[in-house]
């Protein structure tokens, strides 16, 4: 079933969900190199018709040394100006291959066939590609949309609870920036939801797509309205970065900075009482530690310093008035760290 049809920088990216027989088969003859970790290697024909690559799991794979061996591995295996790199992972495995494919010979085509949710919703459609640098999170990237992206919910069932929790983190964003029907599902069928549901989620993941894609096709490089998937991220990439890449999932992390960015609107006196309330009750439903406060606040001031979103005179933020109503404000460093030196008195 296809879900979308984008046109991105002058590549065309079609995005399906397929069944588990459809995973492979159909690209038989297309791909010329796979790229896996040690996770989804396990879920691969037994005898796959094309050389597979494999990589570290998780956020170790985002590093300069792997992204050196994975290039060495381009030229081993004589890939050329009109060969497809293919990838089947999370979102640190999409993001990885398609920035080596990025470039490698200025630009390979890629298939990107996520595994996690978190990978589904958000990593693998839009094009951006990236690895982390020094501790901070996709530092270092470009914008290469893949060719195409295939999407099999069944895949969710290989997921541990923290990971598919990761993802859903991306998916309450996503309805947050303006999806009244998914946010209605989130709220009201959080139970089968946390079942992973393969009906209900085949339409949370399809809605949540659908909401990304529209906003990519209309701002592609984040000049505008792009950036407002990025909230909860200044908050969210200053946690990882302090507490170390992987300690907290994405999605956790995200939860957390949605929270605080909510109170940062609160602050500055633009953001609805009961909007507040609402995300923040709807976060707890599905038990991120919005809550807690694992890292000191000037660890993360300082994170928020070196973030690819700051600008003069303060810090980008993404923030919200009220629902689905969505702003960008460049915030003094100091309002922040009243929120996060005061939070007792912050948090209602």
């Amino acid at each position: 079933m296809e879900i979308s049809r984008l046109e991105l920088d002058g590549r065309e990216t079609v995005i399906s969900i397929v069944s588990p027989g459809e995973l492979f088969h159909r690209h038989e003859g297309c791909l010329d190199l796979l790229v896996v970790d040690g996770n989804t290697e396990a879920i691969l024909p037994r005898d796959p018709a094309i050389p597979v690559v494999v990589v570290p799991s998780g956020e170790a794979c985002k590093e300069f040394a792997v992204l050196e061996h994975l290039l060495g591995e381009f030229v081993r295996f004589g890939l050329r100006r009109d060969s497809t790199v293919a990838a089947l992972g999370g979102g640190a495995v999409t993001d990885l291959a398609a920035f080596a494919a990025s470039i490698y010979l200025r630009g390979l085509d890629v298939v990107l066939i996520p595994s996690s949710l978190l990978a589904m919703v958000d990593a693998a459609v839009g094009g951006k590609t990236g690895i982390d640098f020094r501790g901070h999170k996709n530092m270092v990237g470009t914008f290469h949309p893949a060719r195409e992206v295939r999407i099999e919910p069944g895949l969710l069932r290989t997921l541990s609870d923290r990971e598919y929790l990761s993802g859903l983190g991306e998916v309450i964003k996503t309805a947050l920036l303006g999806e009244p029907v998914l946010l209605e599902l989130l709220e009201t069928r959080s139970e089968a939801i946390l079942a992973r549901d393969s009906l209900i989620m085949k339409d949370v993941i399809r809605r949540a797509v659908t909401v990304k894609c529209d906003i990519v096709a209309s701002d592609f490089r984040e000049q505008g309205r792009r950036a407002f998937l990025n909230l909860g991220h200044t908050f969210g990439h200053a946690l990882e970065a302090c507490l170390g890449l992987g300690k907290w999932t994405h999605g956790e992390a995200v939860a957390w900075g949605i929270a605080r960015a909510m109170e940062v609107g609160q602050a500055l006196d633009i953001t609805d009482a009961a909007w507040v309330q609402r995300v923040k009750d709807l976060l707890n439903r599905y038990g991120y530690p919005i809550t807690a406060f694992p890292a000191p606040a000037e660890c993360l001031l300082q994170a928020m310093e070196k973030d690819k979103k700051r600008r003069r005179g303060g810090i980008g933020f993404i923030l919200q008035t009220k629902p689905f109503t969505t702003v960008q404000r460049t915030v003094d460093g100091d309002i922040i760290r009243s929120i996060l030196e005061n939070r007792q008195e912050v948090r209602r």
